[in-house]
């Protein structure tokens, strides 16, 4: 049996080592010209291959029609905003309105108010673990960040519904949202720390129960002053593309979504592909403390092989059907362009190094994970069949990308795609087999368990 090679002591840079590495980069005359040229104009302009610029065009096999490009702003929705246009995509046809936009500051009211509960029920079920240790110090850490999870969007779906925009439009605070949170998170780590002295001084459960909902009741007056109060019924009244006029009184959210969605969010699976050692291929997982609705839908993953992973994508998108899903949008990207590419920046040349983690490996040393949302609508084959780039839905705004657009290489799509949703019955009769079995849990703070925002 193999031991790892431990050093011990304090082995500090010596003058020496500088020296010999000082004379390494003079001695190579093109270092220095590649040097200058970065520290004037920045190593993505001196490392842009622009020849993938042309190569990924904005042209697709086979593309899904959407409303406008949305934007979350100053704000970290996207799994919202992602989530909405899935829904919006069929609303649209069954309500003639191709522009149709959904309320994100809706579903933002109801998911901070959610996830406070949860924090809070969170804190009362650790109240034995140490203030310092690592399950309550990653449970203050964040706890009511905008981030979020396909479950999560469903849990809040199925029990608050959905509005248009105009019903519940946006607010300085859904837009820019940086303040409120601070704020909030203030009062909620406040909380805490009150039921945790409550909890140890030997207080009764339906007594701390009880500060609980008193706590909660100032975050709801919290949210109505950054966000509007909710609508509990509206008028849905409007002219349709074709002019036709539209009414419909006194409808409650549940009622408009179950009315006006054929969509059924219960059908739809989150698929990952995650490939590291302590997560086989072939299994569920679910993640510990992670969601927003108490007693809610918990988040639940199915990790499969990227070939299979990519086959349930394309297979939903040439069905007419767009495709949730969760990347490390930062990772060889350009917002102006909207390229996702592996090849557009040539990091290693320009700089002389060489980058070989492999997707496995980003995921365990803290190099990579999900951490946005949005919307697959489109794909090209090539002549073989095979996908070459695909087509994405930001919410980033009409000047990001292409009007809103961003266009993927394959490439790009296996080395930095995590999570998608698809309807179960792309998944074959073995793979919807596993998803009846109990899931494997992950710790809060596995790589798996990031949000999307």
């Amino acid at each position: 049996m193999s031991m790892a090679t431990k050093i011990r002591g304090s082995h500090a840079v010596s003058p020496a080592l500088v020296t010999q590495w000082q004379a390494i980069y003079q001695e190579e005359p093109l270092r220095r010209v590649i040097g200058n040229a970065v520290v004037k104009n920045g190593i993505q302009a001196v490392a842009q291959n622009r020849q993938r610029l042309t190569a990924m065009t904005y042209a697709f096999s086979h593309e899904i029609p959407t409303g406008s490009i949305t934007s979350q702003m100053k704000s970290g929705r996207c799994w919202i905003f992602a989530g909405l246009n899935v829904i919006r995509e069929r609303m649209s046809k069954r309500m003639n309105l191709k522009d149709l936009e959904l309320s994100q500051a809706y579903l933002m009211f109801y998911d901070k108010l959610e996830k406070s509960n949860y924090f809070l029920e969170s804190i009362l079920a650790t109240t034995d673990e140490p203030t310092d240790g690592r399950l309550v110090s990653w449970l203050l850490m964040a706890p009511l960040q905008d981030g979020g999870q396909w479950d999560m969007f469903v849990n809040l779906v199925e029990k608050y519904g959905i509005v248009p925009k105009w019903v519940m439009p946006e607010s300085f605070h859904s837009s820019d949202s940086a303040m409120m949170n601070r704020l909030m998170t203030v009062k909620l780590r406040e909380d805490a720390a009150r039921l945790r002295e409550h909890a140890a001084r030997g207080a009764a459960e339906d007594e701390l129960l009880a500060e609980k909902d008193a706590m909660l009741q100032e975050i709801y007056i919290m949210l109505c002053h950054f966000l509007g109060e909710p609508p509990t019924t509206f008028t849905l009244e409007y002219q349709d593309d074709d002019r036709s006029y539209h009414v419909d009184r006194g409808m409650t959210p549940l009622e408009f979504w179950s009315r006006y969605s054929d969509v059924r969010l219960d059908d739809f699976v989150s698929v990952i592909n995650a490939p590291t050692p302590d997560k086989p291929f072939d299994k569920s997982y679910t993640v510990d403390y992670l969601g927003n609705v108490v007693g809610g839908r918990r988040v639940l993953y199915l990790n499969l092989p990227i070939e299979e992973f990519k086959t349930l994508a394309r297979q939903q998108i040439m069905d007419g059907r767009p495709v949730w899903f969760g990347c490390d949008v930062g990772k060889m990207s350009d917002r102006t362009s909207g390229l996702l590419d592996t090849e557009q920046f040539d990091y290693a040349t320009a700089l002389g190094v060489t980058f070989g983690l492999s997707k496995g490996e980003r995921l365990m040393y803290g190099e990579s994970q999900m951490n946005h949302a949005m919307v697959l609508t489109g794909v090209n084959l090539d002549a073989d069949g095979q996908p070459d780039r695909w087509k994405v839905e930001n919410s980033w705004g009409p000047d990001a990308g292409s009007q809103g657009f961003f266009v993927m290489s394959d490439a790009w799509f296996d080395q930095f795609m995590y999570q998608i949703v698809v309807d179960k019955l792309y998944l074959s009769e073995a793979q919807r087999q596993l998803l009846s079995e109990e899931p494997l849990h992950l710790p809060p703070w596995d790589p798996m368990g990031s949000l999307a925002h």
